[in-house]
């Protein structure tokens, strides 16, 4: 085995003690801060200071998740920007293919925009 490689091994396994080290001592430190008295106001899901509701159906309207879809699709796109700025400086292909993803998503939010939803409606 090549000696800079044994040497990269050291240093991950190194830092994977390192890494789990200062995981149990944040559980134990988690542990023996908290409170150990039990109570029914303790044991209650906390909900931004209201006081937990019983259970209501309601229904979800539809526009939070048309936001949710648009906002993955355009994150995916700013992930997919920063590799490419990078592979650009050298490649003429690259330059196309992120001209193609770019339009696509350009004619996806034409599209969302079209059919109204970034409109925000009550």
């Amino acid at each position: 085995m090549p000696e800079a490689l044994a040497e990269n091994w050291l240093a991950l396994l190194f830092a994977g003690i390192i890494a789990f080290v200062a995981m149990a001592i944040m559980f134990a430190a988690s542990f023996l801060i908290s409170s150990k008295r039990k109570s029914d106001i303790k044991q209650t899901a906390y909900e931004c200071g209201i006081p937990a509701a019983p259970y209501a159906f309601s229904q979800i309207n539809i526009r939070y998740y048309i936001f949710a879809i648009l906002f993955l699709i355009f994150d995916v796109e700013a992930v997919f920007l920063f590799p490419w700025a990078v592979v650009f400086i050298g490649s003429n292909i690259a330059f196309y293919a992120m001209m193609i993803f770019l339009a696509v998503l350009f004619f996806a939010i034409l599209y969302g925009w079209k059919k109204g939803v970034l409109e925000w409606r009550r």
